[in-house]
C-alpha cells in the first residue's frame, strides 16, 4: 500500500467518530488507465449536529468535532480529502438560528488543513428550507468529482422534505452514469440509506429504489452514508452500503425500541456508540476490507 499512514498515530489521534480510511484503490485487470492509479485514502466526518445541546448525550458537544479535526489535521501523510457526510448542523425552525450554526460550523471545518474538503447537507441542514441556507454556505447539494481513478457521486436524499432524490436528480445521476464504463469504480455518498432500513424511523429513501435500479448495472459500487449514526452493512445485490458512527451522539439498532431517542452518555464507557472505520481496498479484490475501531477517548 502506497501512502500508508502510520497506524498506530492513526489510532491515536483519529479517536472520535465517523472516521474512515480507504486505501488501495488501484485494482489489476480492470483496464490500464485505472491499473495506473495510485493509492489514496479520504476521511469521512458524519453528523456532527453543531448546535444539539444535552449534557446527558453528550457533555462534550462543543469539543467533540473540534477533537475530530485535530485528529485529522494530524495524520500524516494527510489524507486526499474529506468528506462530511451530512446533518452539519442541529435542525432549528428559525432560519436565523440555522444560518448561525451553519456559520459557526463552516468557520470550524477551515481549521481542517486538508486542501480538499466535500460537503453534503443532511436532513437537520436542508429539510426545512429545501437546502437554500445550506446552499449559501456551501453550494450544490449533488455533484459528482473523479479522484484517483475513482469515480464519486453525491446524492441529496434530504432537501426535500418526503425524503426523495426526486426526478431531475434521478435524471442528472442517469446521465452523470452514462459516462462511466460498467466496470468503474464508483463510490456513492448519500446521507440517508438509499435502502429501506427502517421507515418507520426516517432510515430510508423514499425514491432510493430508483437511484439503486440505476446503479445496478455497474459492477464495482460502495455506497457511504450516514444519518443512523452507527455501524452498519447491507448488501443489495452486489451493492454494499456502509453506515458510519457520528461524532455527537449514538443512535439505537433499527426498531430496537419504540422510539429513535438518542443513546445517554454512560460515564463508565465515554464515547460509546462513537467509533471510527479503515476500509482497505485489496488489490486482488474489489470488496473492501473495513476495520471497526472504537473511540477511547477524547
Amino acid at each position: 500500500m502506497q501512502n500508508a499512514i502510520d497506524r498506530r498515530l492513526f489510532l491515536k489521534l483519529a479517536g472520535l467518530g465517523g472516521v474512515i480510511l480507504v486505501t488501495g484503490c488501484a485494482m489489476p485487470g480492470m483496464g490500464g488507465e485505472m491499473a495506473a492509479q495510485s493509492d489514496f485514502y479520504f476521511v469521512q466526518l458524519s453528523d456532527t449536529h453543531w448546535g444539539f445541546k444535552g449534557p446527558a448525550v453528550n457533555p462534550d458537544a462543543t469539543g467533540t468535532l473540534p477533537k475530530a479535526i485535530a485528529a485529522v489535521n494530524a495524520l500524516n501523510p494527510p489524507p486526499d480529502f474529506v468528506v462530511f457526510t451530512g446533518d452539519l448542523t442541529h435542525i432549528s425552525e428559525d432560519p436565523a438560528v440555522r444560518r448561525e450554526r451553519l456559520t459557526q460550523f463552516k468557520q470550524m471545518a477551515s481549521t481542517i488543513t486538508v486542501p480538499v474538503v466535500h460537503y453534503m447537507p443532511g436532513e437537520h441542514d436542508a429539510s426545512l428550507d429545501n437546502g437554500a441556507a445550506y446552499q449559501e454556505f456551501f453550494g450544490a447539494t449533488h455533484y459528482a468529482f473523479d479522484h484517483k481513478g475513482v469515480h464519486f457521486i453525491v446524492i441529496d436524499n434530504v432537501s426535500d422534505a418526503h425524503a426523495r432524490i426526486g426526478a431531475d436528480q434521478l435524471a442528472w445521476l442517469q446521465a452523470d452514469l452514462a459516462g462511466q464504463p460498467k466496470d468503474a469504480r464508483i463510490v456513492v455518498f448519500t446521507h440517508r440509506p438509499l435502502f429501506d432500513l427502517y421507515p418507520r424511523w426516517d432510515w430510508a429513501t423514499a425514491d432510493g429504489d430508483q437511484a439503486l435500479a440505476l446503479l445496478m448495472p455497474y459492477q464495482n459500487v460502495t455506497v457511504f452514508y450516514g444519518h443512523i449514526h452507527q455501524e452498519h452493512h447491507h448488501m443489495t445485490d452486489h451493492i454494499a452500503h456502509h453506515a458510519a458512527h457520528g461524532l455527537m451522539f449514538a443512535l439505537p439498532a433499527p426498531g430496537s425500541q419504540p422510539q429513535r431517542t438518542p443513546v445517554l452518555w454512560d460515564v463508565t464507557a465515554p464515547y460509546r456508540g462513537l467509533g471510527y472505520r479503515e476500509v482497505a481496498e485489496r488489490v486482488t479484490t474489489s470488496t473492501p476490507a473495513l476495520t471497526e475501531l472504537p473511540v477511547t477517548g477524547a
